[in-house]
């Protein structure tokens, strides 16, 4: 499908790198307030442009309701790796929550999504392969994933090695 198939809600199928990485922009700048996102990878050049990082700022920033919340599966590459999103997490602890999964079920979802609060989102079933699908305002095909993402969040623990250090 091409944005040419796109529909009142935005909903097209996702192929590729170049396709992810504009949903995903695409969806940043629309999203108000609230992002969820489920990361079982965090490669170095997923959410660690200057535009998708501006984006990122801009809604951790927007005031008293904001709130990112993100499900990282492991946080400790993500540091070691030196991944521009943990460097803003680490400047604004209080508006980006990063948590990992502890339960085997957890941990073996191997599905990434970003979810907004205008019923945005993309599901890739495999993190590693870009294709999956979108929209830009879809609440009854956002719900069962904000439901999953919020039953693991529930379960999971915060990252602690991400926490800048008080010296």
């Amino acid at each position: 499908m091409t944005a040419a198939a796109d529909d009142d809600a935005g909903r097209r199928a996702i192929d590729g790198r170049e396709a992810l990485a504009a949903a995903r922009l695409q969806l940043l700048a629309g999203a108000r307030h609230r992002l969820s996102l489920h990361l079982p990878l965090l490669a170095h050049e997923d959410y660690g442009n200057d535009a998708e990082l501006a984006e990122l700022k801009r809604i951790a920033t927007s005031g008293r309701r904001a709130e990112i919340r993100i499900l990282l599966h492991d946080p400790a590459a993500a540091l070691r790796d030196g991944h521009r999103l943990i460097a803003l997490f680490q400047r604004l602890p209080s508006t980006i929550l990063i948590r990992t999964p502890v339960e085997d079920v957890d941990r073996q979802n191997a599905g990434a999504w970003l979810l907004t609060d205008g019923g945005g989102y993309f599901f890739l079933p495999e993190a590693a392969r870009p294709q999956g699908r979108m929209a830009l305002a879809d609440r009854a095909a956002q719900a069962p994933l904000q439901q999953q993402f919020d039953e693991i969040w529930e379960r999971s623990a915060r990252a602690s090695e991400l926490q800048p250090l008080d010296l």
